[in-house]
């Protein structure tokens, strides 16, 4: 049987997930291998070096940098807050003195007899980092992380925004629907929204007002994007906006029905428990947001393999460029001979058999395979 090897968007009722959680810094690891662990659960934490200040002490209260050990009232490496009399220098008898109290909290890290300056770092921000997925603990990097083993069910959208969720997912509308205001409701709060074709700002902003986790939805507006975000997001990666609400897009922009199957296996998991990504990455190195549904049992099915074999004839893929953009269908032939497309280029491609039962030929680059 001829096949193709293509990159695809992962639709998959029961696989293995595993995932690596590494800090930025070396730190602490707070479980073993083997440890079972819940999504919530602190496995890795760290602290990170905060913002450093320089005062030119010496100059303020008036004397030789030279003299500071003298009037300093704290030394290198002690602790000082926010309001402590840092400096006092005194003149005539006592007459006259001035002072200096410290305008930040944190550590002495110098004081210099040379430039008279004082530098005070901040406190360490702490960085830690959640097991993100329930699971087994199976391997640790001392001192850097682990690696998290679950059985789920897994699901990747087009696009996304926002960064790592967990919540109940709660179907509110029917694959077609275009969301609305009436969707979003008190009941929605702490959960991860699925259904609807359509997505706009103002039910973004209600969302995140009524502190719902996630929404995932057929398609969204660019315009609608920048206008809940506040500017133009870039092309360069995604996950990392400073917003509560992670929302991730399984068909494209503009207003899409959610794919039948991607929703029927969602919908099979209403009420339960799942994390989610809004991280994409669409150059090199792809990244895609994801959602993931762990699994009760640990007994994975054949489905796992899907993409161990490549695209055959019969696997479904989406189209993802003009003119059948989002189009679904499945693969009907896979020609071995290049063919010339309308840029004159010779490209393989293969026919694909569309829902409505139309045949069209594309590009192999043009089409992504739905597990």
């Amino acid at each position: 049987m001829s096949y193709a090897f293509t990159p695809g968007l992962s639709v998959t009722k029961s696989t293995m997930i595993r995932k690596k959680r590494i800090l930025p810094i070396p730190g602490d690891v707070h479980v073993k291998v083997g440890d079972t662990v819940v999504a919530e659960k602190i496995v890795a934490q760290t602290f990170v070096p905060n913002d450093i200040h320089m005062r030119p002490i010496s100059y303020i209260v008036g004397c030789e940098p030279y003299e500071l050990p003298k009037i300093m009232k704290f030394k290198q490496g002690d602790f000082i807050k926010e309001g402590d009399l840092m400096a006092e220098t005194k003149s005539f008898f006592g007459l006259f003195h001035t002072e200096h109290y410290s305008k930040y909290t944190g550590t002495i890290e110098l004081i210099s007899t040379v430039t008279g300056m004082v530098a005070v770092r901040e406190p360490p921000i702490s960085v830690h980092l959640t097991s993100y997925i329930p699971g087994k603990i199976i391997e640790v990097t001392e001192n850097l992380g682990v690696t998290i083993e679950t059985h789920a069910a897994y699901i990747q959208g087009i696009f996304g925004i926002g960064g790592e969720q967990q919540g109940e997912l709660m179907t509110i509308a029917e694959p077609d629907e275009v969301l609305t205001l009436d969707h979003i409701t008190k009941e929605c709060a702490g959960k991860i929204l699925v259904g609807g074709s359509l997505v706009t700002a103002d039910i973004l902003r209600k969302a995140s007002d009524f502190g719902v986790k996630g929404i995932v939805v057929g398609g969204l507006r660019r315009d609608d994007l920048n206008k809940y975000l506040g500017y133009e997001i870039g092309v360069a990666i995604t996950g990392q906006e400073d917003i509560n609400l992670t929302c991730i897009v399984t068909e494209g922009f503009g207003q899409m029905r959610m794919a039948g199957h991607i929703y029927t296996l969602l919908n099979s998991h209403n009420g339960k428990p799942a994390s989610i990504n809004g991280a994409t990455q669409i150059r090199a190195g792809v990244i895609r947001p994801e959602i993931i549904i762990p699994l009760q049992d640990t007994k994975t099915t054949s489905e796992d393999e899907t993409l161990t074999y490549g695209m055959v004839i019969g696997t479904r893929v989406r189209i993802i460029r003009q003119p059948y953009f989002g189009a679904l269908g499945s693969v009907a032939e896979l020609p071995i001979e290049l063919q010339v497309v309308e840029t004159e280029s010779h490209v393989r491609v293969l026919k694909v058999k569309l829902e409505d039962g139309s045949l069209v030929t594309v590009p192999r680059a043009n089409v992504e395979i739905m597990e």
